[in-house]
């Protein structure tokens, strides 16, 4: 908990600090979003403007590329790193890549197993019936393989949004430490939850076997 909650706090201090700094493109993140897009083809896929903080993220379900207003607005470092970042999904998507693939054919599965896996625990817990112990920890084991899949989908975004600065001349060689510093320090927060995750059922495991 203490790392997870470390990860969090360095993700939004790298975050805020990259946000104040200027870009040299002079372009928000909204735009850097659509030169990427365009620049693969995928002019149909829009740049949606979305509530909360760090919430930016790619939809697949409607092919939309969905940016905090901090991100969409602003004209600086971080704006620029986490647009580019989430039109890596978007080229993720239309590529096929499989880990890509492979993580939306989970997350139906994902949503039923993380709604349902902590009722099964505990009533088996409470009933004495070892079978819901079984089959809630099946749930969570569901939970952390969409977590583990999540990585390589996440540190492939990632190299691709920093291809696609360079290829585009977006961003400049001083500021590509800057880009690289928020990318790298978003990818933490999901290497540390999944190893979260791992111990948790390692924990659940344990706990099925004494008993």
């Amino acid at each position: 908990m203490a790392v997870g909650f470390y990860a969090q706090h360095r993700v939004k201090r790298t975050f805020a600090r990259n946000l104040q700094v200027p870009i040299a493109s002079g372009l928000t993140g909204a735009e850097v979003a659509r030169r990427g897009l365009d620049a693969n083809g995928l002019h149909d896929v829009p740049v949606q403007e979305v509530q909360g903080s760090l919430s930016d993220h790619y939809d697949p379900r409607n092919r939309s590329v969905n940016l905090s207003s901090d991100v969409y607005r602003n004209r600086s470092v971080a704006s620029t790193a986490v647009g580019a970042h989430e039109v890596g999904h978007a080229i993720q998507h239309a590529h096929s890549y499989a880990y890509f693939r492979f993580r939306s054919a989970l997350f139906p599965a994902v949503s039923f197993a993380n709604r349902l896996w902590g009722l099964f625990f505990f009533g088996g817990l409470i009933l004495g019936m070892i079978g819901f112990i079984y089959f809630a920890i099946a749930l969570f084991a569901v939970g952390v393989l969409f977590q583990l899949v999540t990585l390589p989908v996440e540190f492939d975004a990632s190299r691709r949004a920093k291809r696609q600065l360079a290829d585009l001349g977006l961003v400049a060689s001083t500021e590509a430490g800057g880009v690289s510093s928020v990318l790298t320090a978003a990818a933490w927060t999901y290497v540390v939850g999944a190893l979260a995750s791992i111990a948790a059922l390692l924990y659940y495991l344990q706990f099925l076997g004494n008993r």
